[in-house]
């Protein structure tokens, strides 16, 4: 919990929940990292489409995000998730979720999301007003935190499909957490224990990107760099300490 910010005694939160179906869990029955997203996605877009602050005339698009999974959803079935806005900048805001499930599974995250005009141009937030009493003052900035990974190492094709762009003309932000659950299997820290994973979006993904993914770390850490013709698109840090 570490720099996050908690639940806002005052100001706007939006709770909603969902129920864990089949396509959401793993082979063992956890709640995958993709379906968690899925989640945040859809109360998030909920949320600002309550207020007028949703598409068509105001777009969202993910800079960055941190998922503490402080007690894996093993076996839960049922999902409360509690959102709200954790601070603001020029043209960027914060925004928190806390998630948790029937049976003791939870899940805290913190993001900043690029405020852009029905265009898809960046643009100025005036009269937040819905929001800026729950940020509290708090400032964010939209700058990319994750370093670049190693991609001189051997890389693996990601085949990107046409059910994986959304209405905006990019690959969907769930699409990256896909290809992390994917390389979890063989590397990196174990899914059923405690874990921290940041993601930096740095560049959309197109559906004719030849995407690669550079992985290094070991059973405690796992970088990964989605890498398009020599350039990082996104990276992702996934660490066993949280």
């Amino acid at each position: 919990m570490e720099g996050l910010v908690p639940i806002p005694a005052q100001g706007r939160t939006f709770v909603d929940s969902r129920r864990v179906r089949l396509t959401d869990m793993d082979a063992h029955g956890r709640l995958r990292l993709d379906a968690v997203a899925r989640f945040l996605q859809e109360i998030a877009i909920d949320d600002v489409d309550e207020t007028g602050w949703g598409a068509p005339d105001h777009l969202w698009f993910v800079r960055r995000m941190r998922v503490d999974v402080l007690a894996p959803f093993l076996a839960d079935r049922a999902v409360e998730l509690v959102t709200w806005c954790s601070g603001l900048g020029t043209v960027a805001a914060g925004r928190r979720w806390s998630v948790t499930g029937d049976r003791g599974g939870r899940i805290e995250v913190d993001s900043v999301w690029i405020h852009l005009d029905a265009e898809q141009r960046p643009a100025r937030m005036t009269r937040f007003d819905a929001y800026a009493e729950a940020a509290g003052g708090r400032r964010v900035s939209a700058r990319a935190q994750l370093a670049d990974p190693p991609t001189d190492g051997p890389r693996s094709p990601w085949s990107l499909r046409a059910s994986d762009v959304d209405l905006h003309g990019h690959v969907n932000n769930t699409v990256y957490w896909q290809a992390i659950e994917h390389v979890l299997l063989a590397a990196g820290p174990e899914v059923r224990r405690p874990l921290r994973a940041h993601v930096d979006f740095r560049v959309p993904l197109d559906l004719g990107d030849r995407l690669e993914l550079a992985v290094t770390g070991d059973e405690h850490h796992l970088d990964v760099g989605f890498v398009v013709d020599g350039r990082i698109k996104a990276v992702a840090a996934i660490a066993d300490e949280v």
